[in-house]
């Protein structure tokens, strides 16, 4: 549901509360402006129980409670508290939201002991907020549930993507093979044949038959055709680099900022292929996690002895909800830790997710591995592998 029509179903609960609460007040009598106005606070501020619900939990206790005491009780004066408990179970607040419960029935009972029917409606009511702690809790659970479906679900799917990618890529290797032990050898042969031939006919003073050269070249260049065809079937190097994924990124809706700090300079094979995966894999998950509207920030930082690879998103991770290690961030880590380096990732304070690695150029390590470190810029995503020398803790 977009936001603006939860706004719009949140002022329009505490409405319709506020007027039964005034309408059954009226009904009773008793009452005057200053507990029109209590109810009225205390209604009115249920529209923010989402962004704000200890704060509304206390004002709608204190607001109700007020009214309980300071005019006849009646039980409808506890709806808009039992919105709020129900709403502040619902994020947590499980403790908050007994102990305004609690204050509630102390005040709706005191406030006329000699009734005879005042312990009857206690219970009644005590029995509500007992429903109303449960169904705030449950409905967090079931919540907590759908999003670990959903993720367990979206984790399937990428297991799937990637199993299916390393069946592909036996399946080359296995097509390579195959046309390495039959059509190779079979051109060789044809190609030797037809060169013999040439060298006889050429040694004996005869024409060669232009046929036979002509199976002489076509028979060489089939040779070096297969040969590079073979080369791309063995091979799942990346080509490209992290500017290109970039670029790529941005021409399929996208939005990423590439900085670039430092002196450039040639990578090795190993650390040039580990920094394009790595840059891979954060702009695919941005693209499948962070939604349409985020803005992915790629920072690569050439220091004298590491090179840092920073991607953030200001997308929908959240710290209370922490990322489930899935196989992409796994190959990421194994990357990094291969080569001596090491990596955080993990959903930031401020929203969004990000990944932070630092590779060393010249392969030199300092300290033991640090499985269990903090980040120090407020990520609060794990720390794996091994500090690198000289780099910052």
């Amino acid at each position: 549901m977009p936001a603006w029509q939860k706004r719009s179903a949140d002022a329009a609960f505490a409405v319709v509360v506020a007027a039964i609460v005034l309408l059954a007040s009226a009904y009773e009598g008793g009452v005057d402006a200053v507990d029109y106005a209590l109810v009225a606070v205390g209604s009115v501020a249920l529209v923010v129980h989402r962004a704000l619900p200890r704060a509304v939990l206390a004002v709608t206790t204190a607001c109700l409670t007020g009214l309980v005491l300071h005019a006849e009780p009646t039980t409808t004066a506890a709806f808009p508290v039992l919105g709020a408990v129900h709403a502040a179970a619902h994020r947590g607040h499980r403790g908050a939201g007994l102990g305004a419960s609690a204050v509630f029935l102390t005040g709706f009972y005191v406030a006329d002991p000699g009734d005879p029917g005042i312990v009857e409606r206690t219970l009644l009511l005590a029995g509500w907020f007992v429903c109303a702690l449960a169904t705030g809790i449950a409905g967090k659970t079931w919540q907590a549930y759908l999003r670990q479906t959903e993720e367990r679900a979206l984790e399937a799917e990428r297991t799937r993507e990637e199993a299916a990618l390393r069946r592909a890529g036996e399946e080359r290797l296995r097509i390579a093979r195959e046309l390495h032990d039959s059509l190779t050898h079979s051109i060789s042969i044809v190609k030797l044949q037809a060169g013999v031939a040439v060298h006889l006919a050429r040694k004996r003073g005869e024409e060669v038959p232009p046929a036979l050269l002509a199976i002489e070249e076509a028979s060489g260049e089939a040779m070096r055709e297969l040969r590079a065809t073979l080369e791309v079937l063995r091979t799942d190097e990346p080509t490209g680099s992290p500017a290109l994924l970039v670029e790529r990124a941005r021409s399929a809706g996208l939005a990423v900022e590439l900085t670039v700090t430092g002196r450039e300079r040639p990578l090795s094979p190993e650390l040039d292929r580990a920094a394009y995966r790595i840059v891979q894999e954060c702009l695919t998950n941005a693209a499948r996690h962070a939604g349409g509207s985020a803005l992915v920030r790629v920072r690569l930082g050439y220091g004298e002895r590491e090179l840092g690879i920073r991607v953030v998103d200001d997308g929908s991770g959240d710290p209370a909800r922490p990322s489930v290690e899935g196989t992409g961030l796994t190959g990421m880590r194994e990357r990094v830790t291969a080569l001596g380096g090491v990596l955080w990732a993990g959903p930031r304070e401020e929203g969004g997710f990000a990944v932070r690695a630092e590779l060393p150029l010249d392969g030199q390590l300092e300290g033991v591995p640090d499985a269990h470190a903090e980040k120090p810029d407020g990520d609060g995503a794990p720390l794996e592998g091994r500090r690198l020398k000289g780099a910052a803790p």
